[in-house]
């Protein structure tokens, strides 16, 4: 029987890499021609997993993307699975070498005259959106929160739970009437505009946490600015704070924060103080109230035209798979390299996930400043983990690594190439803005929410999120567009993904060719012609960086 591999089931990423990648289920004993050098398969190679083409002994380096990914902990022979077992994390050394980063930029003159309807505020920068947002400025507030969103939601239609509450109340009166519901299907409703009061008013969000008193007055002062910086978010109308007055977070040092990142400060802001007010109820009332007349005025704010170098686009990667750095992310990397020569801002964040890419950072930087505070950065994160028994090569989930990313060095590599190819101009620690155009690298955690948290806080207005193995996260400020690494996720969890990157797995579709359809998705985003499921499904994931250990 002729076992021969007859299609390009497989894929080489960089011509010094020692390891293939399986694009598809390969059978034990097939034969893998690559360069005439044929291999044969010594086990079944799970899509998404990689495979050695040669022999190598233990502590042999193993090179994937051109780089160093992992160490040899055993001999294996040509066509051997990579495991956990056989191959641990390495990466290579690096340091600033001044290295004269040349960039080429793609042609992106069909975008050139483009523009997206967005919202202007009245410090020249333009949202994606238009939202009300409710701040605690410490946990005792949440469940005041929670109630006024139950009110504001439900009476203003922009509950999510609607369809969950006719479902039960239509259950319950099966139940009542006698009926069988087992099969009891939901019917349709309104879609989420037709039942909005305020028309341009595209969501109320609020940021419950478990901060502002109790932990550090560090983690108090983080916690801070991080609200300041969702305050000033150009996606934001107006503000509801609510405090209870004796938690670290004062007030005080709330609008310190926000006068500190933005001078001229002048969008809406209401605060109600709990142990000032009669009763809790009051708060309540008065908050509605209060807010109700900002919405009123909020709403008379319309879309307007703005070029696409007004975008922030943070570009990340959650429930990554061994697709993930072949499809999803170099796909959004073109797009975010066409961003960066249409003169706008893309965010690069989850340092734990640059692990083993550092060096290309580096050379990339256009200052030595900005890659020396990388590089101090980097390793200021890294020592930390390491000092409580961790470190970055921990990285990946069993999640990750049952998908094909055995390494941290593997999974980092992968996920830096959604950040494209173009210069570094800019390096910014947690909750710093972004103020210059092109790519900036922002310190964040991997953690999902932590990271898109982060690059809310860096300005992004709209977020770039691949998936491989799928994840419901999102962000309460930031319209967050999920794109699958491929079509089997798509069509399994088509109600959280927007894009399917899947084609150029199978051959159908090149980078450049998804990169560019990503970044017109983006604009209609951008504009409010299409919603983002996340945005739909009312993911608003807000998770506060401690600056502890998280990767």
């Amino acid at each position: 029987m002729d076992r021969t591999a007859k299609t390009r089931n497989f894929l080489k990423i960089h011509p010094s890499d020692n390891v293939l990648v399986a694009l598809g289920n390969l059978t034990a004993g097939a034969i893998i021609e690559e360069h005439e050098n044929g291999i044969t398969l010594k086990e079944n190679i799970p899509a998404k997993h990689k495979f050695f083409i040669s022999d190598m002994k233990a502590g042999d380096e193993v090179i994937m993307y051109g780089v160093l990914v992992g160490k040899l902990q055993s001999a294996v022979e040509k066509g051997q699975l990579m495991t956990t077992a056989n191959t641990k994390h390495a990466a290579g050394a690096y340091g600033y070498r001044d290295a004269h980063y040349q960039w080429q930029a793609p042609d992106a003159s069909k975008f050139t005259n483009r523009t997206f309807l967005g919202y202007k505020r009245s410090n020249g920068k333009f949202g994606t959106a238009n939202y009300w947002l409710f701040i605690p400025t410490v946990f005792c507030e949440n469940r005041n929160l929670d109630m006024i969103r139950e009110a504001l939601h439900n009476e203003l239609g922009y509950a999510v739970s609607d369809k969950y509450t006719r479902y039960t109340r239509e259950l319950l009166a099966a139940y009542q009437a006698g009926a069988d519901i087992s099969h009891l299907d939901l019917s349709p409703a309104a879609t989420a505009k037709e039942k909005r009061y305020f028309k341009n008013i595209d969501g109320i969000k609020f940021l419950n946490h478990t901060g502002g008193c109790g932990g550090t007055r560090q983690d108090a002062e983080t916690l801070s600015a991080l609200l300041a910086a969702y305050a000033d978010h150009p996606n934001v109308a107006g503000i509801t704070v609510l405090s209870l007055g004796c938690q670290h977070l004062q007030t005080e040092m709330f609008l310190k924060d926000l006068k500190k990142r933005n001078p001229s400060f002048d969008k809406p802001l209401f605060v109600f103080e709990q142990q000032k007010a009669q009763s809790e109820e009051q708060l309540i009332v008065d908050a509605i109230r209060t807010t109700f007349k900002g919405l009123v005025e909020a709403n008379k704010i319309t879309r307007e035209p703005a070029p696409l170098s007004e975008l922030t686009v943070g570009v990340k990667c959650g429930g990554s798979d061994g697709f993930s750095g072949i499809s999803a992310n170099p796909a959004v990397g073109y797009s975010a390299d066409l961003l960066v020569a249409l003169g706008a801002k893309v965010l690069l964040a989850e340092f734990p996930e640059l692990c083993g890419a550092e060096q290309q950072m580096i050379d990339r930087c256009v200052t030595k400043e900005a890659a020396e505070k990388f590089i101090h950065l980097m390793q200021t994160y890294d020592a930390l983990a390491n000092k409580v028994g961790s470190g970055f090569y921990m990285n990946p989930s069993p999640g990750n690594i049952k998908d094909g990313l055995i390494t941290d060095a593997i999974k980092s590599t992968g996920a830096a190439r959604k950040g494209g190819t173009s210069p570094v101009v800019d390096v910014l620690d947690y909750t710093e803005p972004a103020t210059k155009a092109g790519l900036s690298l922002v310190c964040t955690p991997g953690n999902d929410v932590e990271a898109t948290t982060g690059k809310a806080a860096a300005g992004a207005t709209l977020i770039l999120f691949t998936t491989g193995l799928g994840t419901p996260t999102g962000n309460p400020v930031a319209p967050t567009i999920k794109l699958s690494t491929n079509s089997t996720l798509a069509k399994r969890m088509g109600d959280i993904i927007d894009i399917d990157t899947g084609g150029i797995i199978t051959g159908e579709k090149t980078i450049e060719q998804m990169g560019e359809e990503i970044l017109e998705y983006c604009i209609k985003a951008a504009s409010g012609e299409v919603i983002p499921k996340a945005v739909l499904l009312g993911q608003d994931d807000f998770i506060p960086w401690k600056r502890g250990v998280s990767l």
